[in-house]
């Protein structure tokens, strides 16, 4: 009997771990499902010239998890009644909008999931720690690849990103060319994304003398949204201007303000206060838009324009990978959502 079950013997890993996760993969990939048989503990120690107590501590421990049981006279089959499906999300940070990623995507995945956060930080050394440490103990990893776009830094990531197999991997929010393999994706298109949305609100933005984008320190993808926003204006004739700090002589009514940064940040507290000492009136005499969606968007300044990839949508298509197979990279949808302020 050719069990497909798989070993390697040169590895520092013990047999009977590496013969418990070997049964987990197979049924996770379907090549054996629940009711198949298993050979027996003589059959697989001779196919695998391991010991016997070799594979009776791991069908031992199998059993325990309720992943097979016996039956008399005919050996062990899969129950697969205690397998929850285990999840760990590795994002990059804890943020308003991935929150409303986390409980989308708690929301569909089904109740017989496990799901463990860890945090990197967008530090590859945190990440790297993550990853090693948990391989072989998740069957899904789904990661927020936000790392310095330094090139050292993203050949570093690669490396580690190989280390998880495909059929367990889904990258969320950005997407990672340079990785071969058919792994999950659900990610956003920084610089065509900003083009599509802006365009949606083109007419309203020609109401307006200009666009100011307000670019500070600490967006990875600054360069990439700016090179979308300034193709937009240069086909639709709009005026812009990028600013890296925020000058308040720069504040003038009949404007359009794009914050690049979180909408809680002080760029959009100070931008505000200058606004309100002008005597600007938020929505018709100036223009505000900031990046990234929130709940709380629809109270800030009574209803914040926003422009924003589908959080809520991202995390329903990567439970919906895991539910239901199969793997595949699908751009979000990104969209310009007009409130009070703009």
């Amino acid at each position: 009997m050719n069990s497909k079950i798989e070993i390697d013997l040169s590895s520092q890993k013990p047999v009977y771990k590496q013969l418990i996760q070997s049964v987990h993969d197979l049924i996770d990939s379907n090549k054996i499902k629940e009711g198949d048989y298993l050979p027996s503990m003589n059959e697989l120690s001779a196919e695998l010239e391991i010991s016997k107590e070799t594979v009776k501590k791991a069908y031992s421990i199998l059993r325990d998890e309720e992943i097979i049981e016996s039956a008399h006279g005919k050996g062990f089959f899969v129950t697969n009644k205690g397998k929850n499906t285990r999840i760990l999300l590795l994002f990059d940070k804890i943020s308003s909008y991935k929150q409303v990623l986390y409980s989308s995507f708690a929301a569909n995945i089904g109740d017989n999931a496990e799901i463990t956060i860890r945090l990197h930080n967008q530090d590859i050394s945190v990440f790297e720690h993550f990853v090693e440490e948990n391989l072989d103990r998740f069957d899904y990893y789904l990661v927020t690849s936000h790392f310095s776009l330094q090139p050292e830094i993203q050949k570093r990531a690669l490396k580690i990103l190989r280390k998880i197999p495909n059929r367990k991997l889904i990258l969320l929010d950005r997407y990672m060319e340079e990785l071969p393999g058919n792994f999950g994706s659900v990610y956003q298109d920084f610089e065509n994304d900003i083009y599509d949305g802006l365009s949606q609100g083109a007419e309203a933005l020609r109401k307006f003398k200009k666009l100011n984008v307000i670019s500070m320190p600490g967006s990875l993808y600054a360069p990439l949204i700016e090179k979308g926003i300034k193709k937009f204006c240069d086909q639709n004739n709009i005026g812009l201007e990028i600013h890296k700090i925020i000058n308040p002589d720069k504040i003038q009514k009949q404007e359009v303000y794009l914050i690049l940064n979180s909408q809680l940040d002080s760029e959009l507290i100070e931008l505000v206060r200058i606004a309100k000492m002008k005597g600007c009136k938020i929505g018709k005499d100036i223009g505000i838009i900031s990046y990234n969606e929130s709940p709380i968007n629809e109270i800030i300044l009574d209803g914040l324009t926003t422009l924003s990839t589908d959080f809520r949508q991202m995390g329903e298509l990567a439970a919906k990978m895991i539910t239901d197979k199969p793997f595949r990279k699908t751009r979000c949808n990104f969209r310009l959502i007009r409130r009070n302020s703009f």
